[in-house]
């Protein structure tokens, strides 16, 4: 036996039996015989199992894993470390079913793979699943066929809430219906939901198992969620999911929330409140984090223990090495989001290992879609800001865009420039700009400009006429408590009596029992309730102060106002901050004053959520709205490697700040409602170039006559350079996010699903060296055989780098010699009769322009 081979059966051993499993002692030379560890495997027993079982006639099976009867359960196929496990599949399909075996696990002692014969394909395991998992594994028997054929309706939910909903008395009369489903808090799905729901069927039909749903703040995903996992279970292709969060206030909403939903059918339980019988429930809840500490995700769940994972916020819940737990797992996968990636900046690939943080913000989303097999951008299922906005389920805000003298000059260019003493004790002027507030730069003024602003200018809660219920968004814990601070002492004066520092709250991580606040500031019990009147149910504190807790994922209908006393530079954060006022809410739920409830209804007082006001001090929606460049290429700086010349210098200590004794005042203030076409931030979800084109018949003709000439003059007179949105091919090249330089007829072909993708430029490579091979005489071909790796390689070269073309083309070879990336010891290898077929093809047939950027 080969070393590597034999190196790597050591380390498959002591893989199984960690994973639980013992080797049958008397297998007397035959397969390795691994068993369970309470099973007795008498000699006469496995002496039944024939006398050449390890053996078929294509080869010897590695390691047999029987269960508690003997019988065979697991094939596990074992390969040398220097080799793919995956060369062995066939081989041990083969024997798999030659023991009527179901699974099949694939190992090099390094890499593993498990496979369910009646599931697929092989999916990766970074441990091998123990007995009881393969177990209940063996019983688990899905068929997708069930679960494409489940009819989905509107009442998917409600049946399982009220199974009789329908022939209840309140149901069935209509005038008594609304208060019926309001009294039962029935669910219903709407119409997107459902269509988000039936994306999966369509799927999972085309032989799919993983899913992506693009859905916008206060669209309703966990109700959309919790009909997949109803789906799932109910169809018997899942026996258990599990729901990764990335928050603790995150993981008790979710689990509150199938609990509403979904009880009567399944139990839903959150892991940390159930470490012992979690295995009692259908449906776990818990934060990826909790799992990630000290690899408590391989130490205590085997790869099968979940046959559907859900991760909510994906971009976030699986980014970074919070992914290992997602993949972990085998099965069905389905992550959610409400940001689409679409808008985000683009970076410059060639310095792909940078800090910046636009970067890992474009990286996570873009890890996000490969993961659920959606490279080309598109979700399985999307419904956007827009679409809900359009359709009447969301809300857009009422932007107060509200300027101070000190961050109009903040927000300017120039910056705000005073004369400070640095840290050499000398007089120096310095500039101080928008970031720098409340880091380098700091003005009690200004945070109390901002509070009486809000005030003043805040929405009342309809029912109670006190402050409509309010987040705010600050640069850091101690701007946080700032800002609190101010708000109850100005509440006090405005309000005298009615709180007792209670007004507002910080709700940051430092503050203990912070996530118990989140969830009462929902419950409308925070510090109190019902503290202007009596019958009306609403949280007493008005305003929670915060940095990052309750950014993503926060669910409080009844906010009526936001407020960014903060910079944003990043869009998918700007996005979820203002997602937290989007939802539509009726006031009346809370009341219990009959009376008072009659009243209002009749005198047709506004009792509905119907607009949202979003306070910005820092004109964060003037910069997504027109500075914001969404098609920039972002070059980032290369970090110092020694090779490329002198390090750069050490960064200077951070100073250490400036504050601001002078007053400052309301400088200017706007106010505009976001109509239905939303903000650009919003509108670039969506492909607005490609609705314009579908929208257009004169081009569908063109199209589908295949009359491109005429297609194309028609987009660049009648779609460019137009001022609604100033569409020209050069954006919509950098917009595309590749690697190369499109064509406007390959825009277009992709628009109207011509071709699947836009190829990248090696993809493109390939194809034009596949052709020039056809081009070449089979003997001459033959002859090079070993030579093909030296001819791609040199074709690619000549074909993308100018530099080395004007080298070949002039001759002068010497400078191979210095050449980066194709050098002289790599034109020796290309035979001779080659050096001129190669570059004369090129030039002759080759359209060298579409490999530029």
């Amino acid at each position: 036996m080969a070393a590597k081979e034999a190196k790597a059966r050591i380390k498959i051993n002591k893989l199984l039996e960690e994973a639980g499993w013992r080797f049958f002692d008397d297998a007397h030379g035959k397969a390795n015989v691994v068993l369970e560890p309470n099973v007795k495997l008498t000699k006469a027993k496995f002496d039944a199992l024939g006398d050449n079982f390890e053996t078929t006639s294509n080869g010897f099976i590695d390691f047999l894993l029987l269960d508690e009867n003997g019988f065979p359960l697991v094939v596990l196929e074992a390969k040398a470390e220097d080799k793919n496990p995956l060369i062995g599949k066939e081989q041990a399909r083969k024997y798999a079913k030659s023991q009527k075996c179901r699974f099949v696990m694939l190992s090099n002692g390094n890499l593993h793979y498990f496979w369910d014969l009646e599931q697929g394909n092989p999916h990766i395991i970074t441990r091998f699943p123990g007995p009881d998992s393969i177990k209940g594994y063996h019983r688990f028997q899905p068929n997708p066929q069930r679960l494409i054929s489940e009819l989905v309706s509107k009442d998917y939910i409600a049946l399982t809430q009220m199974p009789t909903y329908a022939n209840e008395a309140g149901w069935k009369n209509d005038s008594e219906r609304p208060a019926f489903i309001e009294k039962n808090r029935l669910r219903f799905m709407r119409d997107y939901q459902k269509r988000a729901v039936l994306a999966i069927q369509d799927a999972v039909a085309e032989g799919t198992s993983r899913f992506l749903f693009e859905m916008a703040t206060g669209t309703g995903k966990t109700l959309t969620a919790a009909a997949v996992i109803k789906l799932f279970l109910r169809t018997g292709n899942a026996s258990r999911v599990l729901f990764l969060v990335d928050r603790l206030e995150l993981e008790d909403q979710a689990n509150k929330a199938f609990i509403f939903l979904l009880k009567n059918d399944y139990t839903s339980v959150v892991y940390k409140e159930r470490r012992d019988d979690w295995r009692k429930a259908e449906i776990v809840v818990t934060t990826v984090q909790s799992l990630l500490f000290n690899d408590k995700y391989r130490r205590l769940f085997s790869p099968t223990d979940f046959d559907l994972v859900i991760s909510d916020e994906a971009h976030r819940s699986i980014g970074g090495n919070a992914r290992a737990v997602f993949e972990y797992f085998v099965g069905y996968k389905l992550g959610l989001t409400a940001t689409p990636k679409d808008y985000l900046k683009k970076f410059d690939n060639a310095s792909p290992t940078t800090r910046d943080p636009r970067e890992l913000e474009r990286r996570l989303l873009l890890d996000t879609y490969r993961t659920f097999g959606c490279e080309t951008g598109d979700p399985t299922f999307r419904y956007s800001l827009l679409d809900g906005v359009r359709e009447g389920f969301l809300i857009n805000p009422f932007v107060v865009d509200a300027r101070t003298e000190i961050t109009t000059q903040l927000l300017s260019d120039q910056g705000y420039a005073v004369m400070a003493v640095t840290d050499n004790g000398e007089n120096a002027e310095q500039t101080f700009y928008q970031k720098d507030f409340e880091k380098k730069f700091f003005s009690e003024a200004t945070n109390r400009v901002f509070c009486e602003t809000f005030l003043n200018n805040a929405l009342r809660d309809p029912i109670s006429g006190e402050i409509g219920k309010a987040i705010i968004f600050s640069v850091s814990q101690n701007h946080a408590a700032k800002l609190t601070q101010t708000l109850n002492e100005l509440a006090d004066a405005l309000f005298p009596g009615k709180y007792q520092s209670d007004f507002a709250v910080q709700v940051t991580s430092l503050i203990p029992g912070a996530q118990q606040y989140t969830i009462n500031f929902t419950n409308n019990n925070l510090m109190g309730s019902a503290n202007f009147l009596d019958s009306y149910k609403t949280s007493k504190a008005r305003v929670c102060v915060t940095v990052g807790m309750m950014t993503t994922g926060y669910d409080c209908p009844d906010i009526l106002n936001l407020a960014l006393m903060r910079p944003v530079f990043s869009p998918s954060d700007f996005v979820q901050m203002k997602g937290r006022g989007t939802r539509k809410h009726n006031f009346l739920e809370h009341l219990f004053d009959p009376a008072l409830k009659a009243e209002l209804t009749e005198n047709g007082g506004k009792q509905d959520k119907t607009s949202f006001k979003l306070f910005d001090f820092f004109a964060v929606c003037e910069y997504f709205e027109t500075q914001f460049d969404y098609d920039e290429v972002l070059k980032l700086p290369r970090p110092g490697n020694g090779g490329d010349g002198p390090e750069p210098p050490p960064p200077p200590p951070p100073p250490s700040g400036y504050e601001n004794f002078s007053p400052d005042s309301l400088y200017s203030m706007k106010q505009e409602q976001v109509g239905y076409e939303g903000m650009k931030v919003d509108r670039m979800f969506f492909q607005r170039f490609e609705e314009k084109v579908k929208e257009d018949t004169t081009l569908q003709e063109f199209i589908e006559a295949e009359h491109w000439d005429q297609a194309m003059e028609h987009v660049v007179s009648n779609l460019f350079d137009k001022p609604e949105e100033y569409f020209n091919l050069e954006k919509l090249r950098r917009a595309a996010s590749v690697d190369r330089r499109l064509t406007l007829r390959e825009i277009l072909e992709k628009i109207f699903g011509l071709i699947p993708y836009f190829k990248s430029k090696d993809e493109l490579l390939d194809d034009e060296f596949q052709k020039f091979l056809l081009d070449c005489p089979p003997k001459e071909l033959d002859q090079h055989a070993d030579s093909i790796v030296a001819l791609k390689y040199f074709f690619k070269a000549y074909a993308t780098d100018k530099g080395l073309r004007e080298i070949i083309e002039r001759g002068k070879f010497t400078d191979l010699n210095v050449h980066p990336a194709f050098g002289m010891a790599d034109y020796k290898a290309v035979p001779k009769e080659w050096r001129n077929k190669i570059p004369e093809y090129v030039r002759d047939y080759v359209p060298l322009n579409q490999f530029m950027q």
